[in-house]
């Protein structure tokens, strides 16, 4: 049920600004919510267990042009430690117009850094160890399933969200221009102690498959290893350099 007190555009606005990942809704989704008239919101679904509280809320927005728009939030977050009752739990919060791409990105928490466990208490340099022997293990090889989704718009936004300075530049944008199928694979994640904080790790490959029938990749590390424990994502043109830039974060943070 939508809060009474919140106008349509207040409510759109906290929806956007605690997103992680507003910045990927297609800008024809964000205008059409510029003309909101008027809101609702649901639980859609929940699952809780002892490592993973996850909600899924409908929030369907009432357009001037009398159709409707509807948004799917993920909020996600660990299960509240009991040694800690007074301390609240973090949650993260993710948008989606599409409700296939809710489901997947709820399915995708499971086996991701919020179900693993947290490295020993031995100490930050043991947490260091165990963290650079995980990454350096080979991946086992998943076959490529490509799907022909606007590849070339999914490969924009990945370059677009890296936060780091030596991020593929505009050749590996040109070259991307003709990506037509993409497939995403999970590689690493992982949470561990960072300068005497938990922080998470995930190591994404995005495949893509070329129209000349080439494929290349690109390597992105969502983490929270930041001063303020904020999300933030790099991208890497290869996997080496996306590994060492997760065990530089470990030092250095």
């Amino acid at each position: 049920m939508s809060d009474p007190y919140e106008t349509t555009e207040q409510h759109l606005e906290r929806l956007l600004r605690r997103a992680l990942n507003s910045f990927e809704l297609p800008d024809s989704t964000v205008d059409r919510l510029g003309t909101a008239l008027a809101h609702s919101s649901s639980l859609h679904s929940s699952h809780h267990s002892s490592v993973l509280h996850r909600e899924t809320y409908r929030h369907t927005f009432l357009l001037a042009d009398g159709s409707t728009l509807t948004l799917w939030e993920l909020v996600h977050g660990g299960a509240a430690d009991p040694r800690f009752r007074k301390r609240p739990t973090l949650q993260h919060h993710e948008l989606y117009d599409d409700e296939t791409d809710a489901h997947v990105a709820a399915a995708r928490l499971a086996g991701s850094l919020h179900d693993m466990p947290v490295f020993g208490e031995e100490g930050a340099q043991a947490d260091l160890e165990t963290l650079t022997v995980l990454m350096a293990a080979p991946p086992a090889p998943l076959p490529r399933m490509y799907a022909p989704d606007d590849s070339a718009d999914h490969a924009r936004r990945v370059l677009r969200r890296a936060e780091n300075g030596d991020a593929p530049g505009d050749e590996t944008a040109r070259l991307l221009r003709s990506a037509f199928a993409h497939h995403i694979t999970q590689i690493f994640g992982r949470q561990c102690r960072v300068d005497g904080r938990d922080a998470g790790f995930t190591l994404y490959e995005h495949a893509f498959l070329l129209l000349d029938g080439s494929e290349t990749s690109l390597w992105e590390v969502e983490h929270t290893a930041t001063p303020d424990g904020r999300h933030m994502c790099e991208v890497y043109g290869d996997e080496q350099a996306a590994r060492e830039a997760m065990e530089n974060r470990t030092r250095i943070c």
